[in-house]
C-alpha cells in the first residue's frame, strides 16, 4: 500500500487531525483500471457534496484531481483501489470547528479485492445484521468518516464466514449492506431502500438507479422491513469496486435461509456498458 497526505508522499498524519479524533471528515473508493480512475468525476463530485455538506475547509477540486491521475498514472497493476479521505484538518481538542482552513486530503492505493471475481459466479452469501444503523437525515446519504457501525457489522460477517450482511436501521428498516447497496426484484419491479434516515448513497447505486429509469424494468426507493425477502425472485448488492453481485443467499436467522436462482437482472445491468 502507498500513501500521500496533501500531495506529499508520507504515511503519517498529525496526532491532533479531526480524522482521529472525531471521524470529522469524508471519503470516497475509487476502482483504479489500466492506470486510470474510473467514475473520477463522479467520486470528486461526492466528495465536494459531502465536504460542503460537513461545512469542511475548501479543497483546490483540480488540483486533488491531477493528484489522483498523476497516482493511477503511476500504478503498475492492472486492477488497484486508490481511496482519497478529507478531514476538516489538524489542531484544537474540542469539537468546535472554528479557525480550521487548511484540510488534510489523504489518498492511499491498496491492492483489488480479487475474491469479488469469485463471487460474481458463485454468488454472495449474506446474513441478517443484528447491528442496527442509527437514523440521522442530517448525514443520511453521506460518506463520513464515522464508521463504527459498520466495523461491528464486519466483525459479525467474519465471525459468520460470509461475504455481506443485511443492515436495518432503529426501526427495524432495510438501508443497505455493510459496504454495498441493496436492491431486490419481484418480477419487472425492481426496489432499492430509501435513504432519507441512514445509509450511503453509492455511486453505482446511482448508476443502476439511473439505468432503470430507461428500462424494462420499474424502479422504486421504497422503506420495507427484511421479511420482504422472502417474497423476491432475485437481489444483488453494489457498490463502486465489486461493481454488481449477485446474491445466492441470505440467513435470516438461525433457522431461516432464502436462497435465490434467478440472475435476470445482475446479467442485464453487466450488458449494460456504463455498469
Amino acid at each position: 500500500m502507498t500513501y500521500w497526505v496533501n500531495g506529499i508522499s508520507c504515511q503519517q498524519i498529525d496526532i491532533t487531525d479531526r480524522a482521529i479524533a472525531f471521524g470529522d471528515g469524508c471519503f470516497t473508493t475509487i476502482h483504479g483500471m489500466n492506470q486510470q480512475a474510473k467514475m473520477l468525476e463522479q467520486h470528486i463530485l461526492r466528495l465536494q457534496q459531502d465536504s460542503t455538506r460537513l461545512k469542511l475547509p475548501s479543497v483546490d477540486w483540480k488540483q486533488l484531481t491531477q493528484h489522483i491521475e498523476q497516482v493511477c498514472e503511476q500504478q503498475t497493476d492492472d486492477e488497484f483501489v486508490v481511496k482519497v479521505m478529507i478531514s476538516r484538518g489538524a489542531g484544537g481538542r474540542g469539537y468546535s470547528s472554528q479557525g480550521f482552513k487548511q484540510p488534510t486530503i489523504m489518498v492511499m492505493v491498496s491492492p483489488f479485492p480479487k475474491h469479488y471475481a469469485t463471487l460474481q459466479c458463485q454468488g454472495a452469501a449474506l446474513m441478517l445484521s443484528r447491528i442496527p444503523l442509527s437514523r440521522n437525515p442530517i448525514l443520511a446519504g453521506m460518506k463520513h468518516l464515522n464508521r463504527l457501525e459498520q466495523v461491528l457489522i464486519r466483525q459479525e460477517i467474519d465471525d459468520a464466514k460470509l461475504d455481506e450482511a443485511v443492515v436495518l436501521d432503529t426501526h427495524g428498516v432495510m438501508v443497505e449492506c455493510c459496504s454495498a447497496n441493496i436492491f431486490w426484484r419481484i418480477g419487472r419491479d425492481v426496489y432499492t431502500p430509501i435513504l432519507e434516515q441512514s445509509g450511503v448513497n453509492g455511486l453505482m447505486r446511482q448508476k443502476i438507479i439511473a439505468k432503470l429509469k430507461d428500462s424494462q424494468y420499474h424502479l422504486a426507493e421504497v422503506e420495507r422491513f427484511p421479511a420482504i425477502l422472502t417474497q423476491c425472485e432475485e437481489v444483488i448488492i453494489c457498490n463502486a469496486l465489486m461493481p454488481i453481485l449477485p446474491v445466492k443467499s441470505i440467513q435470516l436467522s438461525e433457522n431461516k435461509t432464502v436462497r435465490y436462482q434467478s440472475r435476470e437482472l445482475f446479467e442485464y445491468l453487466l450488458l449494460q456498458r456504463q455498469i
